[in-house]
């Protein structure tokens, strides 16, 4: 059965269903797997898992921009595995027409913190080579720059656009309405600045959110089928991927595991 198929067999949540399950601060738990285990996955989360739909899909299509500073401070401070940092973003969820500016942060308890507001009208390619040419806040909207000076250790002048991604995502809910499952695919990283692109057509990224560290039904679900954690942040690897001669020493062996994964798979 097809992934589109299989979806159609949850039960429905609705975006509204879903507000009392933002987890804007949560403990992540990322899974990175081939698409041909996927089918597996679904079918035994069917019982205790909704699927998010909108207008009557349930594949969305996200469309994000990750800024950094011109000397990739965000990028450099993950890969030195430095505690406390952040990641500031521009995500449009397309089938939707919502667009929020988002920080996200990360503590040295391993808690992910996420504020975030609405930006309507942004358009990400426009934003993007205004900012490569000017690189000032002339022509941002107030909000924008006030939200990020006043909620970032960085401040709207001082970043730039950098990696473009895109992904389709399943977005689950336990049935409890305490966990949020996405899963991520047919992921393309385009770097604005270098002009590289990759991608991993049979690459598919798992995130489990969720309030602590409880019990839950995925969990045991990975563990019956053997997949284990795998720690994996996709503005590093599109980075790393797409930025030549850029320190990436410990993205090196994530990005050999998973070619190994996908070409086992073949």
């Amino acid at each position: 059965m097809s992934i589109s198929s299989l979806i159609k067999e949850f039960d429905p949540i609705s975006l509204s269903e879903m507000e009392s399950v933002k987890l804007m601060n949560r403990i992540d738990t990322k899974y990175a797997v081939p698409m041909a285990v996927l089918p597996a996955i679904l079918d035994a989360a069917m019982a205790d898992y909704c699927a998010q739909e909108t207008d009557g899909k349930r594949i969305a299509t996200y469309d994000t921009m990750y800024y950094d500073t011109d000397s990739l401070d965000m990028y450099i401070r993950h890969h030195d595995r430095q505690l406390v940092r952040q990641k500031i973003r521009v995500r449009q969820y397309v089938d939707s027409s919502l667009t929020f500016l988002e920080i996200k942060r990360k503590d040295n308890k391993g808690r992910t913190k996420k504020k975030r507001i609405v930006v309507p009208g942004f358009d990400i390619a426009a934003d993007t080579q205004s900012r490569l040419k000017h690189k000032n806040r002339e022509d941002e909207p107030l909000t924008v720059a006030q939200f990020i000076d006043g909620k970032s250790r960085y401040t709207w002048d001082s970043i730039s656009p950098h990696l473009r991604t895109k992904f389709h995502r399943i977005t689950l809910v336990n049935k409890a309405k305490t966990e949020r499952l996405t899963i991520d695919l047919d992921l393309v990283w385009e770097n604005v600045i270098t002009g590289e692109a990759k991608t991993f057509p049979n690459l598919v990224i798992i995130e489990l959110k969720r309030d602590g560290y409880v019990s839950s039904k995925m969990t045991h679900i990975m563990l019956e089928l053997h997949i284990h954690p795998f720690k994996i942040s996709k503005y590093c690897i599109g980075t790393a991927l797409t930025t030549p001669g850029l320190k990436r020493n410990r993205f090196k062996k994530k990005i050999r595991s998973i070619e190994k994964m996908l070409n086992s798979d073949n």
